[in-house]
């Protein structure tokens, strides 16, 4: 089972450090399979809204808390793993319910197991090309793409080399960037301003101790912080936290619905960034 394991906990209180980065907004409304979602009307400015933007980690590998993330009645954005057992589908149906969906890149870290990586993943060892020929791979495996962030990867988003082809395949994609942010040294926000891509990040952990309680006072904040700076962007998870990430997502909702926004990150990269996707190879993530 891929998991992530302490990587992500501790890093983002030095989050001052990227004040040219803004937060982000994610949770809209979803239901059934025939769900879709509208846009927002036009007499609406997008700075009139307090936006959030939930990013759901780890699916594709029929982890626990996937049907009940899918199942959900906002509007999430998914990043689904590549090369594993339910990649395709956890991405269509994400797709078809109106989600977002990015991949979720496999990306090495400075601590941690291999096996916790899964297939394909980026490492300091490869060359240029390897590096690029996984991302581009990657991409072709995961279904309706908009973007990418990355699994776990401490090490390889404060690395120029690598990070600079990530980025170059995914703006020649279509795709932006989102910095997981498991590293305070990370280069992600410079190299994506220096290529015209939007600099989005993540704000806040959801669960990075696997408590109700705790994701709760998460949310919380994140929802505040929302309120206080107009979007956050948020990074929860399925598997070992997906049942309980899940349950506290949905009985938030009613809650927090007229307090904040839920959108995907593709509403939000494109009104708060303007980012428009220019592809200048071909790519089957229609």
């Amino acid at each position: 089972m891929i998991r992530k394991k302490m990587e992500h906990s501790y890093l983002l209180g030095t989050r001052s450090r990227w004040l040219i980065i803004l937060c982000v907004v994610s949770m809209l409304s979803v239901g059934t399979a025939a769900t879709t979602y509208a846009e927002p009307a036009a007499s609406e400015s997008p700075a009139n809204h307090k936006r959030l933007a939930i990013i759901i980690d780890d699916v594709g590998n029929d982890m626990k808390g996937t049907a009940e993330i899918l199942a959900m009645p906002v509007k999430l954005t998914v990043a689904v793993m590549p090369f594993l057992p339910t990649t395709k589908k956890d991405a269509i149906a994400a797709h078809e319910k109106g989600m977002d969906v990015i991949v979720h890149m496999p990306m090495e870290p400075k601590k941690g197991r291999p096996e916790w990586l899964g297939p394909g993943a980026i490492t300091s060892n490869l060359t240029d090309e390897e590096v690029r020929s996984r991302v581009e791979k990657a991409i072709d495996d995961v279904p309706h793409a908009i973007g990418m962030n990355n699994h776990m990867g401490s090490k390889i988003t404060s690395d120029k080399r690598i990070m600079s082809i990530v980025l170059d395949v995914c703006k020649e994609r279509g795709l932006f960037f989102v910095d997981s942010r498991t590293n305070f040294r990370t280069v992600v926000g410079e190299l994506a301003i220096s290529k015209n891509m939007p600099p989005v990040g993540n704000d806040i952990f959801l669960d990075d101790q696997n408590s109700k309680q705790h994701i709760r006072k998460q949310l919380d904040m994140a929802a505040q912080r929302a309120i206080d700076k107009d979007i956050c962007v948020v990074i929860g998870h399925v598997g070992h936290s997906g049942m309980n990430t899940s349950a506290v997502i949905r009985e938030s909702v009613s809650r927090l619905q007229n307090q904040v926004q839920f959108v995907g990150i593709g509403d939000l990269v494109r009104d708060v960034w303007n980012w428009r996707a220019a592809p200048t190879l071909p790519t089957d993530n229609k």
